[in-house]
C-alpha cells in the first residue's frame, strides 16, 4: 500500500476466527506481517507516550513479544519479558490470573528485573477481560516499579469492568476508533465480510 493512508487502515487486515470455540475471536497476525501496517500501528500506539518518561518496555508472553520489541527499538529502550509459568530458569515473582477463556494461569517476572522506580511500558496484543494485564501491572508494582503506561491493539471495556478500571487508573493506548469500539465489544468487525467472501488474499503480499 503506497501513498497517503487513512488513520487505522490496518485494522481491516485482522482476520476472523475460523476454528471455533476455544480460540480468540480474531487473528491480528496479518497486520504484523504487513510492513506498513506494523509501522503505522506502532506509531499510533506510541503517540501518547514520551520516550523520556519510559525506562524499559515489557511484553507479556506471548503476543506482547511481537509489538514489544518494535516499540523498544523505536523508543531506543531495552525489552523485558513477562513469561508464562515455567518459562524462566531464574528466581521469579509469580502472579495468578484468569484469562479471557476463564482459565486459571500464572505469569512470571524475574526477581531482579529492574531497580526501584523504573518506569515500565507494558505491551500486549489485547485487553479483553483485563486479567492478564492486571497481573503484569501487579508484578511491576510488587517490584516497586512504576507503570508508565499500557499499550495494546484493542481494549474491550463495555462488558469487562476490570478493563475499564485499568484504562481509568493508568495511561493506556489502543488503536480502536470510537466508531469501531462497538464492533470490538461485540466480537465482529464489518471488515470480516472481506474474508467471508474469500477476497482477503494472502496474509503476506510482497
Amino acid at each position: 500500500m503506497s501513498g497517503k493512508r487513512e488513520k487505522y487502515w490496518y485494522l481491516s487486515l485482522m482476520a476472523p476466527n475460523t476454528r471455533g470455540p476455544g480460540y480468540s475471536w480474531l487473528d491480528p497476525s496479518r497486520l504484523y506481517c504487513n510492513a506498513e501496517a506494523l509501522q503505522d500501528c506502532a506509531t499510533d500506539l506510541l503517540e501518547p507516550f514520551d520516550a523520556s518518561e519510559i525506562d524499559v518496555v515489557m511484553g507479556i508472553d506471548a503476543t506482547g513479544f511481537i509489538l514489544g520489541p518494535v516499540f523498544a527499538t523505536i523508543l531506543k529502550k531495552g525489552f523485558l519479558t513477562v513469561r508464562k509459568e515455567g518459562g524462566l530458569c531464574v528466581n521469579t515473582e509469580d502472579e495468578p490470573y484468569v484469562d479471557y477463556l476463564k482459565t486459571e494461569k500464572r505469569i512470571q517476572l524475574r526477581s531482579d528485573a529492574f531497580p526501584e522506580g523504573t518506569r515500565v511500558l507494558i505491551v500486549d496484543q489485547w485487553i479483553e477481560s483485563g486479567g492478564t494485564m492486571q497481573a503484569a501491572i501487579n508484578l511491576v508494582e510488587r517490584l516497586k516499579g512504576k507503570v508508565a503506561g499500557c499499550a495494546v491493539v484493542a481494549i474491550e471495556y463495555n462488558t469487562h469492568p476490570k478493563s475499564k478500571e485499568i484504562m481509568e487508573k493508568y495511561k493506556c493506548s489502543h488503536v480502536i476508533p470510537p466508531h469501531l469500539q462497538p464492533q470490538i465489544d461485540n466480537h465482529y468487525l464489518e471488515s470480516f465480510k472481506t474474508f467471508e467472501a474469500g477476497e482477503a488474499g494472502y496474509a503476506f503480499q510482497p
